[in-house]
C-alpha cells in the first residue's frame, strides 16, 4: 500500500468530493456529535464511498466501500493504527491500555495474551458461571412482572452484562442484579461518553479547567483502577494458593495472568490491567445495547418474534438446565442477532489512522489522515441486502445462494471489525447474548417495549451507539 510509484499514481486526497465547510471549524458545525454516524451515512450516499471531511484541523478520508474498507482493516497495525488522538486522550483520562489501544510488538504480545484466555476450552468452562447470572437476571424480571412494573431495559442489561464480565473474566461475584449496588456501573457509565466527547471536543478545556462532571470522571477513573488493581490481586493470590490453576484457569483474567507469566511474552501486570479495563468498558456497553437493540426489533417484528420463541422453547425450554449445546441449536436466535448487528450495529464506526503516505481505493493518502469507515452504509443497500430496512432474520441462515448467502452477508456486515484487529471476544458476546434471550423468549411473553414518544428507539452515538429510553413489560 505504501508503493511510491502507486501513491503518485494515485488520485489525491484534495481531489475527492465531500461537504463544502468553512475557514477553520471545517464541517464540524455541520456534524452533531452524538448521531454523526447518521451524518457520515447521509454524506455517503450524497458523495460516494470515499469522500473527504474536515472536523477543525483534522483532515478525514470517509470510506462506505465494504471492499475497501476490508483491505484497510487487513492492512492493520502495520499500515494503519488506531487513532493517535484516542489513545493520548485515554491516556491522560488515567485509562490503562489495553489489546484496544495497542500497537505494533505490543499488540502482537497482548493479542497471544488476550486470544488465549478466549480459547475454547476457557469459553467452555466459563458456562456455568454464565448460567449463574442469566438466572438472576430472569429472578429480577420475574418480580417486575410479578409486580407490574416497566423494566429500564438498558440499566437491566448493563447489570447483567457488569455481572457476567465480572464473573467471567475476574471470578468476582459483583452481582448488581440482586443487590442493586450500581458502584462499578456507575463509574463505567461515565468512562466511554466522557472519551467519546473530549475525542471531538475542538479545545481541551479540562486542562485548563476542571468542571464537576471532570472532577467525578477523575474519581470514576481512580475506582476502576483501584478494582482492576484488587482484582489481579486476588487472581494472583488463587494462582498462589492453587497452583493447579495455571493449567486450567477458572477465568479469563487467571488466563490472562498465566499467559503474561510466560517466559519471553514481554507483558506485565500492567498490561493485563489494561486488557481488564478494556473488557470491562467494550463488555458492558457492546453485548448490553446489542441486546436492548434485539429485543426492541424483535417486539415490533411479531412474526420473527414467534419464530424465536417457538425455537427456543422447542430446543431450550429451561434457563436452568441450559447446556453449550442447546445454545449452539438456536440457529434462528443467532440469525436474529445477527441481523440486529447489521440493522443497529453498535460501532457503527471505525476509524483509523494512516502510519505512513499510502494508497487507499486508488486515492493518495497522506500519512496520518484520518480514515473514518462506515460500516452500516453498505448493509443498507439493496444490492447486498434485499429489501434492506426490513428485520429479516432468514437472510443469515444456509439457504441463500450468489451475492445473498449468508457468507457474503458476512463479509459486508462487519459488527466485528474485520482483520488481524477482529474482536477477540466476539464469541463469548454471542454466547451472552443467546442466554440472555433464550431465558427471556423460555420464561416471559412480552407485553411491551416502549421507546419516549412510541415509535422507533432512537439512535444516540456515545462511543458505542444505544437505543434511548427502552423500557419493557413482561407476562
Amino acid at each position: 500500500m505504501s508503493d511510491p510509484a502507486a501513491i503518485a499514481a494515485g488520485r489525491r486526497f484534495e481531489d475527492l468530493p465531500g461537504p463544502p465547510g468553512i475557514p477553520v471549524l471545517g464541517n464540524s458545525l455541520q456534524v452533531t456529535v452524538p448521531r454523526i454516524h447518521q451524518d457520515l451515512e447521509r454524506w455517503a450516499r450524497e458523495f460516494g464511498p470515499m469522500y473527504r471531511i474536515k472536523l477543525g484541523p483534522r483532515r478525514m478520508l470517509i470510506l462506505s466501500d465494504p471492499q475497501v474498507i476490508t483491505s484497510v482493516l487487513r492492512e492493520r497495525p502495520h499500515a494503519f493504527r488506531r487513532p493517535h488522538r484516542s489513545r493520548d486522550i485515554a491516556r491522560e483520562m488515567g485509562l490503562k491500555p489495553g489489546l484496544f489501544a495497542a500497537e505494533g510488538e505490543l499488540w502482537r504480545n497482548q493479542r497471544r495474551m488476550v486470544m488465549a484466555s478466549f480459547s475454547p476450552a476457557n469459553v467452555r468452562a466459563y458456562f456455568p458461571s454464565l448460567q449463574k447470572v442469566t438466572l438472576r437476571l430472569q429472578g429480577r424480571w420475574e418480580a417486575a412482572a410479578r409486580a407490574g412494573a416497566a423494566i429500564d431495559l438498558q440499566a437491566d442489561l448493563m447489570r447483567y452484562t457488569v455481572d457476567t464480565i465480572s464473573g467471567l473474566a475476574f471470578g468476582t461475584d459483583v452481582n448488581t442484579l440482586e443487590s442493586d449496588d450500581d458502584v462499578i456501573q456507575r463509574h463505567l457509565d461515565k468512562i466511554f461518553p466522557a472519551l467519546f466527547r473530549r475525542i471531538f471536543s475542538m479545545f481541551p478545556y479540562w486542562r485548563y479547567v476542571r468542571r464537576a462532571a471532570d472532577r467525578q470522571l477523575d474519581e470514576s477513573v481512580r475506582e476502576i483502577n483501584l478494582a482492576i488493581d484488587g482484582f489481579i490481586a486476588h487472581a494472583r493470590e488463587r494462582l498462589r494458593v492453587d497452583p493447579a490453576l495455571r493449567e486450567r484457569p477458572s477465568n479469563l483474567l487467571e488466563a490472562m495472568i498465566v499467559a503474561a507469566d510466560e517466559p519471553g511474552s514481554g507483558l506485565d501486570d500492567k498490561d493485563v490491567a489494561g486488557n481488564v479495563t478494556t473488557m470491562l468498558l467494550a463488555g458492558e456497553d457492546t453485548t448490553a445495547n446489542t441486546l436492548a437493540w434485539m429485543i426492541h426489533l424483535l417486539h415490533r417484528n411479531p412474526q420473527a418474534l414467534q419464530r424465536a420463541r417457538d425455537e427456543v422453547r422447542r430446543l431450550a425450554p429451561d434457563p436452568h438446565a441450559f447446556t453449550a449445546e442447546q445454545m449452539a441449536s438456536l440457529d434462528y436466535l443467532e440469525a436474529c442477532a445477527n441481523e440486529t448487528m447489521r440493522l443497529k450495529p453498535v460501532a457503527p464506526n471505525l476509524p483509523v489512522e494512516a502510519v505512513q503516505d499510502t494508497v487507499v481505493g486508488g486515492v493518495a493518502v497522506p500519512a496520518n489522515t484520518l480514515i473514518w469507515s462506515v460500516l452500516r452504509h453498505a448493509t443498507m443497500d439493496d444490492r447486498h441486502f434485499p429489501e434492506p430496512a426490513r428485520f429479516i432474520p432468514e437472510r443469515w441462515l444456509e439457504a441463500g445462494s450468489g451475492e445473498q448467502a449468508p457468507a457474503s452477508a458476512k463479509r459486508v456486515a462487519m459488527p466485528f471489525g474485520s482483520g488481524p484487529r477482529v474482536c477477540p471476544g466476539r464469541y463469548l458476546a454471542m454466547l451472552e447474548i443467546k442466554m440472555a434471550m433464550a431465558m427471556l423468549l423460555a420464561r416471559f411473553d412480552i407485553e411491551g417495549v416502549d421507546a419516549p414518544g412510541g415509535g422507533e428507539a432512537e439512535e444516540l452515538l456515545a462511543f458505542t451507539m444505544s437505543p434511548v429510553g427502552l423500557t419493557m413489560r413482561l407476562r
